[in-house]
């Protein structure tokens, strides 16, 4: 199913004491250009997650930005010191002996004086990290892909509108085009009649200078080509690959075959017409440009 190159996809899941939150958000790109803003700690899954991204998307610059934050306290251990705890406690009350002093020392005292707790942070267990990222992110980018899914449905249906129009100006092209070699016939038989007066006119002249000047404007063979494109281009928009570039590919068949067209025209009409013709293909080649 077409696809825009325009999305954006987000999730929040707090999993094994960890909220995390992905974000996904893309732009046009000719390629699959991958950026990401990771916490430093967890670098080691910048890798797996770009792969996980590549397998639903083929074009468009994208951004990742994830956050994790570990709530509970279950990134971190809390050891006690005890050789610096017996330490104070044979200091205090060697002093108390010596100084005469009561022996009032309590726990409640003691955990109050410096470096009898050390505080650890817990070694990631890099696989649940990166199992629990991984969940995250695929809810992210199935939010991602059906927002560039309705974004490029959006965009097929204007696109064979235009391709429609377009068709329509070609069969204008195709009934003008005799017309113009009729009257190209009639006006060659006039400036005849002018100069040669009451002469007689040559028919198999005029007949030959007709035939001659039709070869020369004839665009049957464009308008068969221009139509085949049409054809193909809404072929490839219901197509359920990425087609964005065969699609460039397309339209700009579609401006050569107009381009020749304009370059025949002798007639003021048609000429019209491919000047509308451009302009729509013209608007057909700026969307093309945000399809995967």
């Amino acid at each position: 199913m077409l696809k825009s190159m325009t999305g954006y996809g987000r999730a929040q899941k707090i999993l094994n004491g960890r909220d995390i939150l992905v974000e996904i958000r893309s732009v046009n790109h000719r390629y699959y250009e991958y950026s990401s803003r990771i916490p430093r700690a967890y670098n080691y899954i910048d890798e797996k997650l770009k792969a996980l991204l590549k397998n639903s998307i083929s074009r468009g610059k994208v951004e990742v930005a994830v956050t994790i934050n570990n709530i509970e306290g279950k990134d971190t251990e809390i050891a006690i010191n005890k050789g610096t705890a017996e330490g104070y406690v044979q200091a205090l009350r060697s002093v108390s002996q010596e100084l005469g002093l009561d022996d009032d020392l309590t726990l409640s005292k003691l955990i109050k004086l410096p470096d009898i707790f050390t505080i650890q942070k817990t070694p990631d267990d890099e696989e649940q990290v990166w199992s629990d990222v991984a969940e995250v992110a695929e809810e992210a980018v199935a939010k991602f892909v059906e927002m560039r899914t309705i974004e490029g449905q959006r965009l097929r249906t204007d696109i064979t509108e235009k391709a429609d129009g377009i068709l329509r100006m070609v069969m204008e092209v195709e009934r003008l085009s005799p017309i113009t070699v009729e009257n190209y016939r009639s006006r060659l038989y006039k400036k005849l009649s002018e100069i040669l007066e009451s002469k007689d006119i040559d028919e198999q002249r005029i007949i030959t200078e007709a035939a001659v000047f039709a070869e020369k404007i004839a665009v049957d063979e464009e308008t068969v080509r221009l139509r085949s494109h049409i054809s193909q281009l809404k072929t490839m928009l219901g197509s359920d690959e990425a087609v964005g570039r065969k699609l460039d590919f397309i339209v700009q068949e579609m401006n050569r075959e107009v381009n020749t067209i304009g370059s025949k025209a002798q007639d003021l009409n048609v000429t019209k017409i491919v000047v509308d013709m451009k302009a729509e293909i013209e608007k057909i080649r700026e969307q093309i440009q945000n399809i995967e």
